[in-house]
């Protein structure tokens, strides 16, 4: 049996945020003016402290391995990449190893993007099989399943964008390296969704752009289960007629009244899930929902 832990959206910060001059043009401003006077940031507020406690849940509950699906900031500035990874105890060998992905915040603006910052700050998160130098997409073998990491976020210059896509050349790329993998289930990990919780496609500036080429190339790959964030309630959609395959969110893992994160058991073909939700007053994160869903070979 294997038992995986998948936490998303954590949207650290740091006090000194480093602006550049030519910072206050760019999305920043509109991303900075969302966390102060919008109230984003104070629906974060307790991000760092949850952070805590959900370390101790990783070090205590005997998972194999974690799973990360992206926004491990808000901007993107460099600052709080480096509070982000200190946190998140990136590296740390006393914890189970991680597997990760950025979402559109670690992506926030063109230069965080042609900079790498978040490949740079969570290497030890990004080992994997690859097609020749190509970072993303990278596949590894835990148990007898294939975690396999792909970026779907997008460094989008529209302020209002928040949308993603994975691409043709990354999605030519799956194909291959899916025909590399052995026997095994084969879970795509990525920042985006198919699908929202009432199964339809999101809105057009909050949607996987490229949704239904991403799915048809799911499909040839014989995936088995999609993991994702980007939306703050976590939700199960089960396998169906249009996706042969269970998705499923996380949420927010520190999101103030919604901070949650999943558990997953995988054995025989079949998935045992437990969402696992903070209690602000035990200060601890506490069985919720459970849900027991079956993979496709």
């Amino acid at each position: 049996m294997l038992r995986l832990a998948h936490f998303s959206d954590v949207h650290l910060t740091s006090k000194k945020l480093g602006w550049k001059r030519r910072d206050f043009f760019t999305k920043k401003l509109t991303g900075w003016m969302n966390i102060r006077f919008l109230r984003r940031g104070a629906r974060f507020k307790h991000a760092s402290e949850i952070v805590e406690v959900l370390q101790r849940d990783f070090r205590t509950r005997n998972f194999d391995h974690l799973i990360f699906s992206g926004d491990s900031t808000h901007l993107a500035f460099n600052n709080e990449f480096a509070v982000a990874a200190q946190k998140l105890h990136v590296g740390d060998s006393t914890l189970p190893p991680v597997i990760g992905v950025p979402g559109n915040h670690d992506y926030y603006t063109l230069e965080s993007h042609q900079k790498q910052l978040f490949e740079k700050h969570f290497a030890p998160w990004m080992v994997g099989e690859r097609i020749g130098e190509h970072l993303y997409p990278f596949a590894k073998k835990v148990g007898g399943a294939w975690l396999i990491a792909v970026n779907s976020s997008t460094a989008n210059r529209r302020l209002w964008d928040a949308s993603g896509a994975i691409g043709g050349e990354q999605l030519a790329r799956l194909v291959q390296l899916c025909d590399r993998l052995d026997s095994g289930p084969r879970i795509i990990v990525t920042h985006y969704p198919l699908r929202a919780r009432t199964g339809r496609v999101e809105r057009r500036t909050h949607r996987l752009r490229d949704h239904v080429d991403s799915l048809e190339t799911a499909k040839r790959c014989r995936v088995s289960l999609w993991l994702h964030g980007h939306i703050h309630r976590g939700f199960v959609l089960p396998a169906s007629e249009s996706i042969p395959f269970p998705v499923i969110c996380a949420g927010s893992c520190t999101q103030t009244r919604r901070w949650m994160y999943n558990e997953y058991e995988i054995a025989e073909g079949s998935l045992k899930m437990l969402r696992r939700v903070f209690n602000p007053d035990s200060r601890e994160f506490e069985d919720s929902e459970r849900f027991e869903l079956v993979l496709p070979e």
